[in-house]
């Protein structure tokens, strides 16, 4: 009978530097943005670090990965340059994906070498890998077992075993590889094994192959995601704070909350915002009770408009007029994205949730749209025009709504001297008003494009603003609408020739960048 260890999903109070875990560790756990253990790994970690092996039944996006990968790193010793330990995945993409992520976690822990071994690369490529003193091993059943046949993998210093989505393993037919990798390793090692479902052949293998094993069970309460129209945007990493500003020119939301996952991302993104003219403010723990208050109180005052927060700050705030959430940073968490996103769309009220995406964090959002039964809608960013019509718009209506409803009269005395004393029409005079508000015109941003194909392939491909227009992904005509605005450019600038004023139209302006409205 397994000792059941039972765990909600609630998010517990456990922070990674309360616990046994190295410090070096603790660096890179920082960096990556982790404050709060989740469930799994407040349950799994000390259960480790403490030498037992643990069966942990938990569901993709809970964060596994760093519930296995934390004490497997401080496992290892350095200076010993032989196999230590081996993670088995499914299938490639979470084999690279796991790799990655176990590199981040041991970046402060010199000495530590992980490669990922799988199908579709090389043998002989892994082989020269193997060669040069490689600690971690995260593969495909498939491939380690390739290895073992050619003795390329070492097994004598073996500490840990660790299977990873062991039911989907045991879907794809990857039992027998499994139970011939289990034969071949010492006898005295540590075994973990996580699965989302336990079915008896799984409860088979942990009969077998573990010893007194610790059952952990993270049971998942039904999410519910609020209805709030979700999207996401593929971004540079360079060019995220570009983004955040092109969607607040353009969609101009009301009140806005921004969830980073870093302490240190909340206070750079704070002073580029505020550097940039928009009334924002970070929030998180680092700062006094007294900072958080007044940063607070000025943001349920309506002093500013945007908040910029950690995850573990955040918690509590109750304001139910925010029109708009980003996720600056994919949550680690999926329970994150939903506490996020639940901060708009309350009351009945319009939501919307943008979560800018960097390469393989694609895999992540495919993880919540999986486990919340949701769909977050792929967008692409707002060129500078449609930024500026958007801008015109709102300038436009504001100077007919004080048309309508205040007293001109002395303006207009001002405006017809300066006609008359500028040689200059009603009309450019109000298109300079115009583009004087409309602020600074800003630079396209680089879009990208991440694709991923069932094989677990992953390719990027950059483009600017002016090579696809938004929603020409899927109807393949930008090169058509490219030559149309051409054509239109070109009549324009004849229709200015002929009236005689293009000298006039076409000035630039040159003065002192005037923030936006905002």
């Amino acid at each position: 009978m397994k000792n059941t260890i039972n765990s909600a999903t609630e998010i517990v109070e456990m922070r990674y530097e309360d616990s046994a875990i190295d410090k070096r560790i603790l660096r890179g756990i920082k960096e990556m943005g982790f404050e709060l253990m989740t469930p799994i790994q407040a349950q799994a970690i000390p259960l480790l670090l403490e030498g037992y092996d643990i069966i942990g039944q938990a569901q993709t996006g809970t964060g596994k990965t760093a519930a296995f990968g934390i004490p497997l790193i401080q496992n290892i010793d350095p200076e010993d340059k032989h196999i230590q330990a081996i993670v088995l995945c499914p299938t490639r993409e979470l084999a690279i994906q796991a790799a990655e992520e176990l590199r981040k976690l041991a970046k402060f822990t010199h000495g530590i070498k992980v490669l990922p071994i799988y199908g579709g690369q090389d043998i002989n490529t892994q082989i020269r890998s193997l060669k040069t003193g490689v600690q971690i091993i995260v593969g495909t059943p498939g491939r380690v077992m390739d290895h073992m046949r050619r003795h390329t993998l070492k097994m004598n210093n073996l500490k840990t075993m660790v299977l990873d989505e062991a039911d989907e393993m045991l879907n794809m037919g990857f039992r027998e590889d499994i139970e011939t990798i289990l034969k071949g390793i010492p006898k005295e090692h540590q075994t973990a094994l996580f699965s989302a479902t336990m079915p008896k052949a799984i409860m088979d293998i942990t009969d077998k192959y573990q010893r007194d094993a610790k059952l952990i069970k993270i049971t998942r309460k039904e999410i519910t995601v609020p209805l709030v129209k979700q999207y996401y945007y593929e971004v540079n990493g360079k060019s995220k704070a570009d983004v955040v500003c092109r969607l607040l020119d353009y969609y101009n939301p009301k009140r806005t909350m921004i969830f980073c996952n870093t302490k240190r991302m909340v206070d750079e993104l704070a002073e580029k915002l505020k550097g940039r003219g928009y009334f924002a403010d970070g929030l998180h723990g680092d700062m006094s009770q007294r900072q958080r208050d007044m940063v607070m109180n000025r943001f349920r005052n309506n002093k500013t408009d945007i908040l910029i927060a950690t995850d573990v700050a955040a918690r509590g705030i109750d304001v139910d007029d925010i029109e708009a959430v980003f996720n600056y940073d994919v949550p680690q968490d999926i329970e994150y994205y939903v506490h996020r996103i639940g901060r708009t769309g309350r009351a009945g009220r319009k939501g919307r949730s943008f979560t800018l995406v960097v390469g393989k964090e694609i895999y992540k959002l495919r993880e919540i749209e999986k486990s919340c039964k949701t769909k977050i809608k792929l967008r692409s960013i707002p060129s500078v025009n449609d930024v500026n019509e958007i801008k015109a718009q709102k300038c436009l209506n504001d100077a007919i709504d004080v048309l309508q409803n205040k007293d001109i009269s002395k303006a207009l005395k001002y405006v017809e001297q300066k006609i008359n004393d500028d040689d200059i029409t009603a009309l450019e005079l109000a298109a300079a008003f115009l583009r004087l508000n409309m602020g600074e015109e800003a630079k396209e941003i680089e879009k990208v494009e991440y694709k991923t194909s069932g094989k677990g392939c992953f390719s990027k491909r950059a483009y600017n603003n002016s090579d696809k227009s938004s929603g020409s992904r899927k109807n393949g005509k930008s090169n058509k609408l490219s030559a149309q605005n051409k054509s239109d450019k070109k009549k324009k600038n004849d229709s200015r020739n002929k009236s005689g004023k293009n000298d006039k139209s076409g000035r630039t302006d040159k003065k002192q960048r005037i923030p936006s409205s905002r």
